[in-house]
């Protein structure tokens, strides 16, 4: 299939190479014209302009922005809806809101197009993993689109079948889900970033905890001057808590033992916030959630150990490099 990607970004553009590895062919454009020469060189149609994308592509045309959620990505889906067709796909795969989702589909609607939001995780180890796709739309339009989402995902690859999932949707144990109508797939996106938030603050505590232990404070025989490298290594082999997050934390540690390399100011991209939001609405109470938010709240003003670490893993997965605000 062929589409045009909008941002070419870290994600944007390593969405695009996968999508070229599995035989589409890829439109791209983005404001950073050395973005769009470097994919080209790679087999990409680089697009000068919005409307320069819209005329390379065949309708019905597919688009997808992969662009900061806010004003970039509403300006984009606002000039695209006015440039496109009935019939032609605008697809959100970035971390919106999922009431804007809601509301631009209804936009869309109005003129035929169709609009489909998608959570997207993977972060830079993407391209090679695959993505984990969390749809929202209409079926027609989701169904349309399966060859892209099936290229994007990681497959099923060695992990074993779910005990009792026969009967299931296949797609799931392919590493992507329609999870409902459109604004569901961010939904779904956001408690998910919200969850992750919360693993990521107890990795980041429990590593604080062991490594104060070596504290002068401390009596001398209870004092451990811990190999947190090691820990973090030893815990990924076979451990009860073994995940790619921790992952992340060997080699963050690894790299730099003490984490002096990073801010220790970890940022809140909104999920996290609209995640206890929902959670208000729905009367549902999350103390964990709530406090892994609020902790990066404090870690603007503040900077321990754990803020590190919450900074390096951000890093390894998304290449965020975050700086105190």
């Amino acid at each position: 299939m062929r589409l045009a990607v909008i941002g070419l970004g870290r994600m944007g553009s390593n969405i695009s190479r996968r999508l070229m590895r599995g035989g589409h062919e890829i439109v791209g454009f983005d404001r950073d014209g050395q973005a769009v020469a470097e994919l080209a060189k790679e087999g990409a149609l680089g697009a000068d302009s919005l409307e320069d994308a819209v005329a390379m592509l065949h309708p019905p045309r597919i688009f997808w922005v992969m662009l900061p959620a806010g004003g970039p990505t509403e300006e984009t889906v606002t000039a695209l809806t006015r440039m496109a067709s009935a019939g032609d796909i605008i697809i959100d795969g970035g971390n919106s809101f999922y009431r804007d989702d809601i509301r631009r589909h209804r936009s869309c609607a109005e003129s035929g197009v169709h609009y489909v939001d998608v959570g997207t995780s993977g972060g830079v180890w993407g391209l090679e993993r695959g993505y984990c796709l969390m749809i929202g739309g209409d079926s027609d339009a989701v169904a349309s689109l399966d060859p892209i989402f099936s290229t994007l995902a990681p497959g099923p690859g060695s992990i074993p079948r779910t005990p009792g999932r026969d009967g299931g949707d296949v797609r799931a144990e392919r590493g992507y889900i329609h999870a409902g109508p459109a604004g569901a797939g961010h939904f779904v996106k956001m408690v998910h970033n919200g969850i992750e938030y919360g693993l990521m603050q107890a990795y980041a505590e429990g590593f604080d905890v062991l490594k104060r232990r070596a504290s002068e404070n401390l009596p001398e025989d209870e004092r451990f001057e811990l190999n947190l490298p090691d820990i973090a290594e030893v815990w990924r082999r076979g451990s009860v808590i073994s995940s790619w997050l921790l992952d992340l934390c060997a080699i963050g540690l690894a790299r730099d033992r003490d984490l002096e390399h990073f801010s220790g100011h970890v940022a809140d991209s909104g999920e996290g916030q609209w995640t206890i939001d929902a959670a208000m609405e729905e009367a549902v109470p999350v103390n964990v959630l709530a406090a892994a938010l609020f902790a990066r709240y404090r870690s603007r003003t503040e900077e321990s150990f754990a803020d590190k670490l919450l900074s390096a893993m951000r890093f390894g997965f998304g290449g965020h490099v975050e700086v105190p605000q």
